[in-house]
């Protein structure tokens, strides 16, 4: 990445005045003012330095990328001075927390305080209090924001008539087809098969005790797939990342020594500690994870036939056998019905739900109950054995959004109208107002706003 960054630098800065004012930052490029919006400069290190941030995080831009983030810090100018003009006032709670997950998540990125220091040039100290300067503007950028999108007026049924009626069909929101679904679920015997494992590993951690090297066992046994061909080492990382049990283990650590057996959402773990640093480590592991047996299988699948077959000749209701039968806590109290963790809903699109629920109703009409499938639910980072089977409840159809049926959708989609439009116009009204200067090394940049397009500085 570093070299990428280097390179990327060097083209958007081609063709920089050699008559450029201010310090050198990184890699021995000239520092310049390249916006002034009011009374606040934007420099090309701070763009660059949020070139790298964005990077980092994955960001990917249709346009270039340097043009759409330079408009994204002058746009965040007019919202802050405002904010400041209103007397507004920072979350610091939200300040402190996002200060910290960029710190712990570029920490391990890099590796520590050392190359995340020498990937931005800055001695920590320096970065955490930029950063929080900028998260503290952040913060009033936002309320600014929202204080614009609140007084938007209600939304009305009258609105969203008049909505339909100037919107073209075909741009209309699909709503895609929707299903509302109920489960009955019964686990496998986690206790044997937790049991088994804590003795698979215990026997592999009494090896590497007797001499036999950790990082070979870990090739050859763990069941991370991220870490076991290098060993089981995660490379140096922030305590804040893993699961509490696991780093509160690995900060227990002495380096070199074999942790006991420590239980986290992913399964069971043997840790050895390679390196500290503050509330950071560098560890290896070997995850195992509970097996099930065919007998289990078995088990599962003849009680969920069995319950079918009786629901299917009417002797029990669907909803009265999940009462008493799943073993699910989340659904079993209200018959089954399943919903969507994320947001409560009782429907799910085709790609909220579990591959294998999905394969298992996708035939289904209406009031049919799947045959029994090994599934997964919604613990750990990817889900704990479960067997079930799914009875389609309601299966609501792809259509384009209507009034009757899809009110609160539309309702949504105008006020998200409304509210583009209300930041659109205050964009708008403060660069007719505002002293703005851009430096003409980004003229070729196609912003979304045409206003920025005269605030260019003559050569």
């Amino acid at each position: 990445m570093g070299n990428f960054l280097r390179t990327a630098v060097a083209l958007a800065l081609a063709g920089i005045s050699c008559m450029a004012y201010g310090q050198k930052y990184p890699n021995g490029i000239i520092d310049k003012t390249i916006a002034v919006v009011g009374n606040e400069m934007i420099m090309i290190s701070q763009l660059e330095e949020e070139v790298q941030i964005m990077k980092a995080q994955g960001f990917s831009s249709d346009r270039d990328a340097r043009c759409e983030i330079l408009e994204n810090m002058m746009v965040s100018k007019l919202f802050l001075m405002q904010a400041r003009l209103d007397s507004l006032s920072v979350n610091n709670d939200m300040v402190e927390g996002a200060l910290q997950n960029r710190i712990d998540q570029f920490r391990t990125y890099f590796g520590g305080d050392e190359g995340m220091e020498k990937q931005f040039g800055k001695p920590l100290y320096k970065l955490r209090q930029e950063w929080r300067e900028a998260f503290q503007d952040q913060s009033l950028t936002q309320q600014m924001q929202d204080n614009i999108m609140s007084d938007i007026p209600e939304v009305t049924p009258h609105d969203v008539e008049e909505y339909l009626k100037k919107t073209d069909p075909d741009d209309l929101p699909v709503v895609p087809i929707k299903y509302q679904l109920s489960q009955i679920c019964i686990y496998p015997d986690r206790e044997a098969a937790n049991l088994a494992v804590k003795e698979r590993l215990l026997a592999i951690r009494e090896r590497i005790i007797n001499g036999e090297k950790f990082s070979t066992l870990a090739r050859i046994y763990s069941q991370d797939p991220g870490s076991a061909l290098k060993g089981g080492e995660l490379g140096m990382a922030s305590k804040s990342i893993f699961w509490p049990a696991f780093s509160d283990a690995a900060m227990a650590l002495k380096p070199g020594v074999v942790s006991q057996i420590v239980e986290t959402p992913d399964g069971f773990h043997i840790i050895e500690v390679l390196e500290k640093k503050g509330d950071m480590f560098n560890a290896r592991h070997i995850l195992l994870k509970p097996e099930y047996t065919d007998e289990d299988r078995t088990k599962a699948f003849n009680v969920l036939d069995s319950l079918k077959t009786e629901m299917t000749n009417g002797a029990v209701t669907f909803e009265m056998a999940a009462r008493f039968y799943s073993e699910d806590p989340a659904t079993k109290t209200n018959g089954g019905q399943m919903a969507d963790p994320n947001t409560g809903s009782s429907y799910f699109e085709i790609d909220q739900l579990k591959p294998q629920d999905y394969a298992a109703i996708k035939d289904l009409k209406e009031g049919e109950i799947s045959d029994p499938v090994e599934s997964l639910d919604n613990e750990g980072r990817n889900g704990n054995t479960v067997y079930k089977i799914i009875k389609v409840d309601k299966i609501l159809p792809a259509h384009t959004a209507s009034f009757e049926n899809d009110y609160s959708l539309l309702v949504g989609q105008v006020e998200q109208e409304a509210s583009m439009k209300a930041v659109d116009e205050f964009i708008a009204s403060k660069l007719k107002t505002t002293y703005i200067v851009i430096d003409p090394l980004f003229k070729y940049c196609e912003f979304d706003h045409d206003g920025w397009a005269d605030k260019f500085r003559d050569n």
